[in-house]
């Protein structure tokens, strides 16, 4: 199988000779054999493992997303997706990038609530303005 991972601003794998895919969807794990019905499945955030004869299997951790087969094609799009051949590395691996997000989300949302209360300020001053003419 040629399997490709995108993410919103890259391809984040795009390999052949694929020989097994498994992955989480909202139903539950599943698995991938180059024989197997063409399917589309909405992702959940887990664990999608591969196996090529070249690398052996490898683990990418995926957040939500979606993944479609298509004859030998496996198109997978999901918002972020971190590689690795252990399961531990990976899972510390994981811990290192969210707990990043979170500082950045937490910074973000900061930012936005004291845009949020300057613009309530001059609304405020703008009315008791107008209101004093």
């Amino acid at each position: 199988m040629n399997l490709k991972v995108l993410l919103p601003f890259r391809v984040f794998a795009d390999l052949s000779g694929v020989t097994r895919i498994v992955a989480e969807s909202i139903q539950g794990s599943f698995g991938l054999l180059p024989n197997r019905l063409d399917c589309a499945a909405a992702l959940v955030p887990g664990i999608l493992v591969y196996q090529i004869p070249t690398a052996g299997t490898v683990y990418v951790a995926v957040d939500g997303g979606v993944l479609i087969k298509t004859g030998v094609e496996v198109l997978v799009s999901v918002r972020r997706a971190i590689a690795g051949a252990d399961l531990n590395a990976l899972h510390q691996a994981v811990k290192r990038q969210f707990s990043v997000l979170d500082a950045q989300q937490r910074e973000v949302r900061a930012a936005v609530l004291r845009m949020e209360g300057s613009l309530v300020g001059r609304l405020v001053e703008f009315r008791q303005a107008d209101h004093g003419r």
